[in-house]
């Protein structure tokens, strides 16, 4: 028998509830005897250091795949802190799970946080975080020997000093879930290379930040002296001033991740070995960062051709986000470009294919999340950085690369950074200048054309302002005509077939008024099958 057609013009949302979601869990310590559960997770130390500070209300931020872990953590972590402070596990993250989830903490008015699994180490901006990464472990031996079979295959017969008299180094990086034997894989490389005049750097990473007190307020720049270990520094300010940034090299122990990928990405003058502790084999990772920059470099080019800007708020915990935002509204603006600011959560294509007015997507995101591959997307999304690059006039990219939130702002306030000073006369669109004219057509790398580029802003009149300015998008003036105000959704509108529904005012008579059904859904008091059963 045919299953009869629905009724309904929606679906009833059933698929929602029994959409699978494919999570894979993190199996590393589930067969773990308690006292090995206990080493791997550090619930002593996270138990004195509540207590130490007396916090009353604490969060224990899991990602998905440690999830299952959270209760037997609670119990244990509970039976040590006693009943004078509260636990609160929180599951679902606002944004990254490698971020801080300042939001879901402030719902329960939490005085700090635990985070478990991998993080950015981001610095926060609002409360005291303890970092929990487990304790997952590498054979230092080999890992030690493969990256200086890898160094030493590349660089055979390299000293400490190369040609031109400049000393080398090395970088040691890591994925945080090894920082426990991190001292012992600093030794490992001490013993190798020291004796060849190589020096072997490393920041230790701490497993407990605080957020500074400029960052508190939310309102002020975060304070740039923070120690190097929480805010992961750039090679350019590790290695010491007898050592340029070329001749050092960097280590990584850890599998593939948007760890590794942004380390690459920010460091393109360096040489990346890279050692995965699963397959226990080490190669060059530098191979592949020509190709990850000429993506970016092409998802740069279409954004100088967009004239309509979205800035996708990706954290609301990372420090100095807020000064961040306010930067590139200033820049479009003074580009003469649209903006809009959007909170939407976590990214997928559906949510961001609902703002079709928007030509280019800019995401404020931790340095692990700002990396977005597009190609579900249907309109381009970039970096600050990338950014700034796109409006110049004539964009130059040496392959410098910025990540950090601090050290954008400190180069935008500085004026040291690769952008095009609103003064200078432009010839492409992207900006204005004394010289400037708006029917200048503006040739496109992407499509192989010439484009008119929109001016959005500038001189605004006297009755813009009064009206507050794109807020609003037709208004008439005294002589009873319409001017259309300065709105790229206003505009975007009047281009579409479909504006919503005809509300046609004025051009129906009304209607008369009739006695409305009363009841409930099931059975209305006028519903035929109700008056029978009646």
């Amino acid at each position: 028998m045919a299953s009869e057609p629905a009724t309904s013009f929606t679906p009833s949302g059933e698929d929602a509830i029994t959409r699978v979601i494919s999570v894979k869990p993190d199996e590393s310590a589930d067969r773990l005897p308690p006292t090995e559960f206990e080493k791997f997770y550090e619930i002593q130390r996270t138990a004195e250091e509540i207590l130490k500070e007396g916090y009353k209300r604490v969060a224990l931020q899991f990602p998905d795949e440690l999830l299952h872990d959270s209760v037997p953590i609670f119990r244990q972590l509970k039976h040590r802190v006693g009943q004078g402070c509260e636990l609160y596990v929180l599951a679902d993250t606002s944004y990254g799970s490698c971020c801080v989830d300042e939001v879901a903490a402030q719902h329960i008015e939490a005085d700090a946080m635990v985070h478990y699994g991998h993080a950015c180490m981001s610095q926060t901006s609002r409360l005291p975080v303890i970092y929990v990464f487990g304790k997952k472990y590498v054979d230092v031996d080999i890992c030690v020997l493969k990256l200086a079979e890898s160094f030493d295959h590349d660089n055979a017969e390299v000293n400490g000093d190369h040609e031109g008299g400049h000393r080398r180094a090395i970088l040691l990086k890591h994925d945080v879930v090894f920082t426990h034997q991190a001292d012992e894989i600093l030794q490992g490389l001490q013993r190798i290379f020291e004796p060849r005049n190589i020096a072997v750097l490393y920041h230790r990473i701490e497993t407990r930040a605080m957020p500074t007190p400029s960052s508190r307020n939310g309102s002020e720049l975060a304070s740039t002296e923070q120690p190097p270990s929480v805010d992961e520094s750039p090679p350019s300010e590790v290695p010491p001033s007898d050592i340029p940034l070329e001749y050092t090299t960097i280590f990584y122990v850890g599998s593939e991740s948007l760890g590794l990928t942004n380390l690459l990405v920010t460091n393109a003058s360096c040489n990346v070995y890279s050692f995965d502790p699963l397959t226990q084999s080490s190669r060059l990772e530098s191979s592949r960062t020509n190709k990850i920059l000429m993506r970016r470099y092409a998802i740069l080019q279409k954004a100088r051709d967009a004239d309509v800007f979205g800035i996708l708020v990706g954290t609301l915990g990372v420090a100095s986000y807020l000064p961040l935002i306010k930067h590139l509204r200033n820049l479009l603006a003074q580009k003469r470009k649209k903006s809009y600011t959007i909170s939407v959560g976590k990214l997928n294509p559906a949510k961001l294919a609902n703002f079709l007015e928007i030509e280019c997507f800019i995401l404020v995101a931790c340095p692990e999340n700002s990396l977005i591959e597009a190609k579900d997307f249907l309109r381009p999304i970039v970096t600050p950085y990338e950014l700034e690059i796109a409006l110049q006039a004539d964009p130059i990219w040496t392959g410098k690369y910025v990540l950090d939130f601090e050290r954008l702002l400190s180069e935008a306030g500085s004026g040291t950074s690769d952008k095009l000073d609103s003064k200078d006369v432009t010839d492409n669109g992207t900006g204005e200048g004394p010289e400037s004219d708006d029917d200048q057509p503006v040739f496109s790398l992407v499509t192989g054309t010439y484009r008119h580029a929109k001016r959005y802003g500038g001189q605004t009149s006297e009755t813009q302002q009064q009206i507050g300015g794109g807020s609003a998008v037709v208004l008439r003036n005294q002589d009873n005509a319409v001017a259309t105000l300065d709105s790229a959704a206003g505009q975007f509108l009047q281009q579409r077939t479909y504006q919503g529904l005809d509300m046609r005012i004025g051009e129906d008579a009304p209607s008369v008024l009739e006695q409305g059904r009363s009841g409930i859904a099931r059975g209305y008091q006028d519903d035929q099958i109700h008056q029978e059963i009646k």
